[in-house]
């Protein structure tokens, strides 16, 4: 039997869906979030960006991982992704966890999502399923509202219960579908410009926490929405996280929110139900988080300083005694160039064949440089090991 409030909740009470057209102030941070993430993009060639890629969603998990209190190192996730998994329980759940989030980045990162909408309640379960299912049991149950009994968390299926959130009580089960419905209409590609759906992305990162149409994961399914809705638009890309910023900034990510849940002040805070003004806060929060990981990534990109970090790096490797001489040779060409065929080592490295594949042959056993096939072109990598000498501060502990 259907609930009373099925009937009585409007979609109304979402409202507004979008800060009023022609807030300047959003206007600018759209538009320098576009062009900043355009010249991201241009800066690098596609094979770093592949590679760069795997490393920035496992830095994406990490920080997501940080906004919900789960510490995962680095070293943890990378052993995760090996399928080395701990014996304690706990740290073993964690780097399920881990892997999971990377799993279905991944898949956003390369096209092979559900193949519809990301705005669609198709595509949000699709995330959730897509995490869930991933996981170890003992993350699949919540506590309900009044901690009396376990509630399971099912992959893929909207909650089917009332929750609270902190200060925040989401709309009744029964209304999801409904408000999941105006949350499609309004934030539709299709329907907006340029700008406005930069501006979309974050309402909409709002107004889906704000549903919690999950028992659980809906922090995680925001996320990766937020990500792959940015890939949509033509804006984001797998150089870049917002999760970093926002984790960095976890208290002010979380008052934000809250302050956006608040219902309208007065005839000068918006039309709709919701305050306009908190929405506009949260938004211009959101954009300016973009720009500021956009720019970071920029600089840690920059060819000509990352080429120096790396030179410094192989300099005392070589030193050591771990690599061998001519080695920077090959990642210099690596950078530049994208990748190599293994059989151009000897004209990069000035050496005999027998000797350039032995540097290359270290470089590869060291990480340094990947390849897809024993015998394929070669492109840079970036193990744990080197991550922060060629990009300092990109895992930094926030919480």
């Amino acid at each position: 039997m259907s609930s009373p409030t099925e009937f009585i909740e409007s979609v109304d009470l979402m409202e507004p869906m979008l800060p009023a057209v022609g807030n300047q102030l959003l206007d600018d941070l759209a538009t320098e979030l576009i062009a900043l993430s355009r010249a991201l993009n241009a800066q690098v060639t596609p094979s770093v960006a592949l590679s760069m890629g795997e490393l920035v969603r496992s830095m994406n998990c990490y920080y997501s991982n940080l906004i919900e209190g789960h510490n995962t190192h680095p070293r943890d996730i990378d052993r995760a992704l090996a399928n080395d998994f701990s014996q304690e329980p706990k740290k073993r759940s964690l780097q399920l966890e881990a892997k999971a989030h990377i799993e279905v980045q991944r898949m956003i990162d390369k096209g092979e999502e559900k193949d519809c909408a990301v705005v669609t309640t198709d595509y949000l379960i699709w995330i959730h399923r897509e995490f869930c299912q991933r996981l170890s049991s003992d993350l699949l149950y919540v506590e309900d509202p009044q901690g009396k009994k376990r509630v399971e968390v099912k992959p893929g299926e909207l909650r089917t219960g009332d929750v609270s959130v902190g200060a925040h009580v989401p709309i009744s089960a029964p209304a999801i579908p409904r408000f999941l419905g105006r949350f499609e209409e309004a934030y539709n590609p299709k329907r907006l410009s340029l700008i406005q759906q930069v501006i979309a992305v974050a309402a909409s990162h709002h107004r889906l926490l704000w549903i919690h149409p999950f028992f659980d994961g809906n922090g995680r399914v925001t996320r990766l929405f937020s990500h792959a809705f940015l890939r949509q638009i033509g804006v984001g890309s797998s150089l870049w996280s917002v999760s970093r910023g926002l984790a960095r900034n976890a208290n002010l990510y979380r008052d934000l929110l809250m302050a956006a849940d608040k219902r309208r002040w007065n005839d000068l805070d918006g039309r709709g139900n919701l305050t306009e003004a908190g929405l506009q806060k949260f938004c211009k929060f959101f954009l300016e988080t973009c720009i500021d990981q956009v720019t970071f990534m920029r600089s840690l990109l920059e060819p000509s300083q990352l080429l120096n970090r790396i030179e410094l790096y192989v300099e005392e490797e070589i030193r050591a005694g771990r690599l061998l001489e001519r080695s920077f040779p090959l990642l210099k060409e690596a950078l530049y160039s994208g990748s190599f065929e293994r059989g151009q080592a000897a004209t990069i490295t000035g050496y005999k064949e027998r000797q350039a594949r032995t540097v290359l042959k270290k470089l590869v056993e060291a990480g340094l440089l990947v390849s897809d096939t024993p015998k394929g072109a070669v492109r840079l990598g970036f193990p744990t090991d080197v991550v922060e000498r060629y990009f300092p501060k990109l895992y930094v502990p926030t919480i």
